[in-house]
């Protein structure tokens, strides 16, 4: 059985399309950067603290066969992250800082299962063009950019903007595909760098 501790349908969407079968169990976690946390461990903690969290919840039942998927993207340019925009005014600001530059999207991703807690990290690096006004303020209009990091998504209405990557595309929509497979195969099999699931999120 697997649980995806998200309640973003792009995940779900992506888990579909690899042929998934699982079910949705939001996580309520602080979301917030701690003190002198770098994008990189930030995306990592999130994602194992979501994991964890519902992997507690079933603490109750048989878990001999369950494995609970965590993830949390972030958007960086220039070592900051921009996670999802408050109102319009944050969203153009994001995307201003964005435009015509070269940015990094990181995707934390976790796996609980009785063999232990499997975590990763993936990153993409996205190349922005410029953004004419008249295309900022219907976008802004829209509403597209207003839950999701960064002000936009790169299946949307803002691939216009997005000449190239390199890395994987599905990271930048939120869950890098082949390696939560990879994760997930782990989690099932104990494969290496494993440890035992923490039985609290402090331990984490």
């Amino acid at each position: 059985m697997l649980i995806l501790a998200s309640s973003s349908p792009r995940r779900s969407e992506l888990l579909r399309l690899a042929g998934l079968d699982f079910t949705v169990e939001p996580a309520d976690i602080d979301e917030r950067v701690q003190e002198g946390e770098n994008p990189a461990k930030y995306v990592q903690r999130l994602a194992m603290e979501k994991a964890q969290a519902v992997w507690e919840h079933h603490a109750a039942e048989d878990r001999d066969h369950l494995r609970v998927l965590g993830a949390d993207t972030t958007v960086v340019c220039d070592g900051v992250i921009l996670g999802k925009p408050v109102d319009q005014a944050d969203a153009r600001h994001m995307l201003e800082k964005l435009a015509g530059r070269t940015h990094q999207v990181l995707t934390g991703i976790a796996v609980v299962s009785q063999r232990g807690l499997f975590s990763e990290i993936d990153i993409t690096q996205v190349f922005f063009d410029l953004i004419g006004e008249k295309e900022m303020v219907h976008y802004l209009a829209s509403g597209e950019p207003m839950d999701k990091a960064g002000a936009y998504g790169i299946q949307g209405y803002a691939a216009r903007w997005i000449p190239r990557i390199e890395g994987c595309f599905f990271n930048v929509m939120g869950l890098p595909l082949a390696r939560t497979m990879a994760l997930l195969a782990r989690a099932r099999e104990g494969t290496s760098e494993t440890q035992p699931p923490p039985s609290r999120l402090s331990a984490l």
